[in-house]
């Protein structure tokens, strides 16, 4: 059977994060499976590459199993999550000083519960499809995306303090900083897409044999479900590509475990003013 328009996004999607993934695993082993940033990496590219065979099983499947269009689709919106998560401990990381430590710990773990709730109220809001229950699934999922922007105004405003202080991050660390810097207007992009997407639309309802979505006509083009896809690829898919492999990047070609061994050799500590 002929995959359709969103069946042969989902198949490009598995066949571009196979690799990612295997490069973000070796890249989470390389710095030790205790990274939050690294693991999460892998997590969002493992959703992408589960949540891209779902929605190709579905097409394929007959007769059609709605179960794995929902769990396509929460999936598919769920997955700004880890994203932002993984940027939020790529953050911490350069918070790090030379002796080990990791400051601000109480305020990040916060935050990353603040990322976990938006998360859940996401997942539920899909995960709610019968008509009874649209009301308080609209609610979940906008609330969910609001907290995601929220989050992602929360990151930009810890770079740019990060480079306000940036005489006290250590060498390595301060280039992981940059790369979390020039992944944030792509980023930003991608959160747009997903308050855009999320408020384009008024219920989510699965028949028997697809979900289906209502739009505002305002925003209707940006509806994950029924909105133009070009508008999806170009705000979705490749913004968080473009984010994936920046971080991926770093990930391979950094030498963060570098910064310590400096600290022993160096006369001056990396973490002063240097010049």
């Amino acid at each position: 059977m002929s995959l359709d328009t969103q069946g042969i996004l989902a198949a490009i999607t598995i066949a571009v994060y196979v690799p990612i993934f295997i490069l973000a695993l070796r890249t989470a082993i390389k710095y030790g499976l205790t990274q939050k940033g690294w693991i999460l990496l892998v997590i969002f590219t493992l959703i992408r590459v589960v949540g891209g065979a779902l929605l190709v099983a579905t097409e394929e499947i007959r007769p059609v199993v709605t179960g794995l269009y929902i769990g396509g689709y929460a999936l598919e919106a769920s997955g700004l999550s880890p994203l932002l998560l993984c940027t939020l401990a790529l953050l911490h990381t350069t918070t790090q000083t030379p002796e080990g430590h990791l400051r601000h710990d109480f305020v990040f773990r916060l935050l990353h519960i603040l990322g976990t709730t938006a998360l859940v109220l996401t997942i539920i809001g899909i995960s709610q499809t019968s008509e009874s229950s649209q009301s308080s699934a609209e609610t979940m999922r906008r609330i969910g995306v609001l907290l995601f922007a929220a989050l992602f105004v929360i990151l930009v405003a810890i770079t740019i303090a990060q480079w306000i202080r940036q005489k006290e991050v250590m060498k390595y660390r301060k280039q992981l900083l940059l790369a979390v810097s020039a992944a944030l207007p792509f980023l930003a992009v991608r959160t747009l897409y997903s308050v855009l997407s999320t408020f384009s639309s008024s219920t989510f309802i699965t028949t028997s044999s697809t979900p289906t979505s209502s739009s505002d006509s305002d925003l209707a083009e940006f509806n994950m479900l029924t909105g133009e896809w070009q508008i999806f690829v170009a705000m979705d898919m490749v913004m968080e590509l473009v984010t994936a492999l920046i971080y991926t990047i770093a990930g391979i070609i950094l030498k963060l475990d570098q910064d310590y061994k400096l600290q022993e050799y160096d006369e001056y500590p990396l973490y002063r003013p240097q010049y």
